[in-house]
């Protein structure tokens, strides 16, 4: 059942939906497997549905040329269902609206486009945000004492995977979160319990837009976007790391700790800066021992998990028993696992170089994972073997698509190694616990993000698909990743 609700404006409440649920959902069926949040994009048996429509702003309010609704769709499939949020921009047809980068189609004489590439609609966003006001069901919390420029432009940057992020000048980045759950939004919880710790190593949370979600009757709401500042002067830690490899294999003769652009010295703070982080959250949300029986549960998941990958991915077939056994290794030899709040999806990516050190970004957890598991206490090895990973891809990618020689293939090996070496020396300084000494368990926790990353790259980059097949077949043959 979906409903019209008003915006701030009291003329609002007498108007309709723009369009019929029926035309909206025809509107998208041809726009959404274009988004690259749309996780349903290659699903044959994918089905949308309309939940909850909101009219939260109308034309000629707020300097609005556009009506502006929140559209709440629910999509089932093979995967079975999720539940993302759009916001549409409404205007009649003729007026250029076709032609906008967001343009999503026409229906009723009206057309539609994606109102969070809209200035007008950016600068609604965060005025909302910085007022601590409402816009209908929508309503904004600020943090106390946050410096939010209204006056900055808003652009929305492309790199975004998973969501749509707006970027206002050189002050802040606003992050609408796609795909919705009921119930407290990880990235928003974990970076006000952090900020509250006084963690250096986040972008300092200013605010959020505030919605309902799920069922209308049962009132439950979750965080739709979240403002953050934001760091012009900083670099992400992938584009660094492949900076380094590209210029170590451009050198003839040097070693990796000869090379002008080397990486350790940087992946060494990263590894104090991922510790303090861990550090924060173990001080904020607890932490516990899983005993033996949760630790065997833990493993015997990483088992099912790879058994469901080969038959996904073929190639991992025939690596299936020696995964098996690794993990059966780390279950009859671990005795017990620390478990607490960690990122969950952490890798260079997710990380920024700013003047005065790493920030660690993004603490969504893994997206495809539902919300009640991404929220909880789970081993901070699987931060760590996410970062060993992450060097890991980083030292390989460049040799993608090309015939390597054998110098090029150690090479990538060695800049790895050494800043996977790197990584763990800096985190053990900083915790005064070294990752390494896990031994059997962090090489589980990094074979179950190889496997992972196989069936990734096998749907969606088959020719990366050897990256990660590689360190597979490193892994369970040599006895550990370091």
């Amino acid at each position: 059942m979906t409903s019209a609700n008003a915006g701030s404006d009291p003329g609002a409440a007498a108007q309709a939906a723009p369009v019929s649920d029926t035309d909206l959902v025809t509107l998208l069926a041809g726009w959404l497997p274009q988004q690259r949040w749309y996780a349903a994009k290659q699903d044959p048996d994918a089905v949308v549905g309309i939940t909850d429509r909101n009219l939260v702003a109308v034309a000629g309010e707020h300097d609005l040329h556009v009506t502006v609704e929140q559209v709440l769709i629910e999509v089932s499939g093979s995967h079975g269902r999720s539940q993302y949020q759009l916001w549409l921009a409404w205007q009649p047809e003729g007026t250029g609206a076709e032609e906008h980068a967001g343009a999503i189609g026409t229906a009723g004489g009206l057309s539609a486009t994606d109102a969070l590439l809209l200035p007008a609609v950016s600068r609604l966003l965060i005025t909302t945000v910085a007022d601590a006001a409402a816009l209908g069901p929508v309503h904004a919390v600020r943090e106390p004492d946050a410096d939010i420029d209204i006056t900055a432009h808003g652009m929305v940057i492309g790199a975004e995977q998973s969501n749509t992020s707006i970027v206002y000048g050189h002050s802040a980045i606003l992050k609408m979160f796609r795909r919705l759950e009921p119930g407290p939004n990880p990235d928003a919880e974990v970076h006000r319990a952090l900020a509250a710790a006084g963690c250096r190593h986040i972008a300092e949370p200013l605010g959020e837009l505030i919605g309902p979600v799920g069922d209308e009757e049962a009132g439950r709401e979750t965080t739709l976007g979240l403002l953050t500042r934001f760091y012009p002067n900083s670099a992400e830690g992938w584009a660094m790391a492949l900076s380094s490899v590209r210029d170590l294999m451009a050198e003839g003769d040097l070693r990796a700790d000869e090379v002008g652009g080397d990486f350790a010295a940087e992946a060494h703070r990263l590894g104090e800066a991922v510790a303090a982080v861990h550090a924060d959250l173990a001080g904020a949300f607890g932490g516990r021992s899983a005993d033996t029986d949760e630790l065997r549960r833990i493993l015997d998941d990483m088992a099912i998990e790879a058994r469901s990958a080969a038959e996904q991915a073929p190639s991992l077939t025939q690596y299936l028993p020696g995964i098996l056994a690794v993990f059966e290794q780390a279950a009859a030899h671990a005795a017990s696992l620390q478990l607490q709040r960690v990122h969950g999806d952490l890798h260079l990516g997710q990380t920024l170089r700013t003047l005065t050190g790493w920030l660690v970004i993004d603490f969504e957890g893994e997206p495809a994972k539902p919300l009640a598991f991404r929220r909880s206490m789970q081993s901070p090895l699987k931060d760590i073997a996410g970062m060993l990973r992450s060097f890991d891809y980083a030292a390989h990618q460049p040799l993608v698509g090309g015939r390597p020689d054998a110098q090029h293939v150690f090479r990538a090996a060695e800049w790895a190694a050494r800043n996977s070496t790197a990584f763990c020396d800096g985190y053990a300084a900083a915790a005064g616990t070294d990752p390494r000494q896990a031994g059997g368990l962090l090489r589980a926790f990094e074979l179950d993000k190889a496997v992972y990353e196989v069936v990734y790259e096998h749907g969606h980059r088959p020719s990366w698909e050897s990256i990660p097949l590689q360190a597979v077949s490193r892994l369970i043959n040599a006895g550990g990743s370091l």
